[in-house]
């Protein structure tokens, strides 16, 4: 038996709300223009296949040990991996699942608030400035540079985001996570639909759906498989332990395979919406999709420049932007309140202990844009010599701790886990728990390692 169930704590009112929490952290800046550039890097249809392949062959596997743990745990990460290990008899060594769903959130919001802090100023200043008038890229992208280059400006967006995230989550589970998350999911589903319709009018339509559904194998590399299932891995935030809390505070009563199921398709549909917004109009105008976060602040400005009703859409679109980020950001950072508040700490001055550290690690980054942009901390190991501060942490989260923590966590679940655990919190037997199991023991170690340790190599 499971005395973890009569853990007290904090729970979401419906499934419906968990979905809302759990995707409104998976959807974020990525989703808008990480998508869109690696599709565009990789011929479009056939990098999409592979990308909702990877999505269900290993990310919902994971997504779904992830909140199994969390809820049957009933506590943040850190003391739901223990207290699994220690009905199932484990090693202690798979503790260090719970250390590293703090460390990753906490250093993840640190940067993540910092690009954030660049949303919240340049979503200000076009909205104030009716457009930030100017048509082409070269001005735009002048403009990107000048916030960049400016230490106050970058700091003020990052205590400003940093500022909502705590003020959302000090306000709890309910009154916060839940509350907050319903009403802005459906209204950030509604303004990229919205986006989608205007760009089905006003752009070409047709050429983007050609290069998202009609798929060019010819252009699938190996390095392209690798980044597809990259980037099912991050957006989905397998391994960054938010899913992990919010399985603590997911009812018995639902469906764990449905509501991972829910998630991951709110992620992907909203990815290929975002596709379907953004390709038309880049298409229409002659612009490279494939430019990475200078699609949200140099492309799509230029682009409304030169479009009806430019001043409206573009306003609609970094609102959309912002409340992507914000969502992230509640989170994210979650499950290090989650970690305080197991320690003792009550809920609102660990969430200001949390926002304040990550606010101050994230200075770090912000700097790196501007006085510290000639530091290069790691430049006696190789391949590290033009990494920025900014550069490090997000190699370090994205590209090391990231996988290995999702590794981690598929490994627990299929290995140190028993087949009992899955059937009873998963409320699956037979056929579908045997390929749940098969899917986390095999396919997923194995896509992981493809993904991020092979992508590299293939790259030289």
């Amino acid at each position: 038996m499971n005395d973890n169930k009569s853990a007290v704590g904090p729970t979401l009112s419906s499934g419906a709300s968990f979905v809302f929490v759990a995707s409104g952290m998976a959807i974020g800046l990525g989703n808008i223009w990480r998508f869109p550039f690696l599709a565009g890097e990789h011929g479009g249809g056939a990098f999409v296949l592979v990308y909702l392949a990877a999505v269900f062959l290993f990310g919902l596997p994971i997504i779904a040990a992830e909140i199994m743990i969390g809820r049957r745990g009933r506590g943040s990460p850190g003391h739901a991996v223990r207290a699994l290990s220690e009905e199932a008899r484990a090693s202690r060594f798979w503790r260090v699942i719970g250390w590293l769903c703090v460390l990753i959130p906490f250093v993840g919001i640190a940067y993540y608030s910092v690009v954030a802090g660049w949303v919240v100023d340049y979503a200000a200043r076009f909205i104030a400035a009716g457009g930030l008038d100017g048509a082409t890229p070269d001005i735009h992208q002048s403009r990107f540079d000048s916030l960049l280059a400016s230490p106050l400006r970058v700091v003020l967006g990052h205590t400003v985001f940093m500022f909502l995230v705590v003020l959302i989550v000090a306000r709890g589970v309910t009154e916060g996570l839940e509350r907050f998350s319903r009403l802005l999911m459906p209204l950030l589903f509604a303004l990229m639909i919205a986006l989608a319709i205007y760009a089905s009018v006003t752009g070409d339509f047709a050429a983007a759906l050609r290069f998202l559904f009609a798929p060019d194998f010819s252009k699938l590399t190996a390095e392209a498989v690798a980044a597809a299932c990259g980037q099912a891995f991050f957006s989905l935030g397998v391994g960054l332990g938010a899913l992990m809390a919010f399985g603590a505070y997911l009812p018995d009563r639902v469906s764990i395979a449905g509501a991972g199921a829910a998630v991951a398709a709110a992620d992907t549909s909203f990815a290929l919406i975002a596709g379907l917004a953004i390709f038309p109009i880049m298409f229409a105008l002659g612009i490279d999709p494939a430019a990475g976060p200078g699609l949200v602040f140099v492309s799509m400005p230029a682009a409304f420049a030169n479009m009806p009703a430019g001043y409206v859409i573009g306003s609609a679109f970094f609102i959309l932007v912002f409340i992507a980020a914000l969502t992230t950001g509640v989170g994210t950072i979650e499950p290090v309140v989650a970690w305080l508040e197991r320690k003792g700490v009550k809920r609102v001055p660990a969430t200001i202990m949390a926002g304040a550290g990550a606010w101050f690690v994230g200075l770090g980054a912000a700097f790196s844009f501007n006085i510290l942009s000639d530091v290069r901390l790691l430049a006696f190991i190789p391949g590290f010599a033009e990494k920025s501060i900014f550069d490090i942490l997000d190699f370090a989260i994205a590209s090391l701790l990231l996988p290995l923590n999702g590794l981690l966590i598929a490994l627990f679940a299929g290995w140190a886990l028993s087949a009992t655990f899955a059937r009873e919190e998963l409320g699956a037997g037979g056929a579908l728990l045997k390929t749940w199991r098969y899917a986390i023991r095999f396919v997923a170690p194995v896509g992981i390692v493809a993904a991020l340790w092979l992508a590299p190599m293939l790259r030289q």
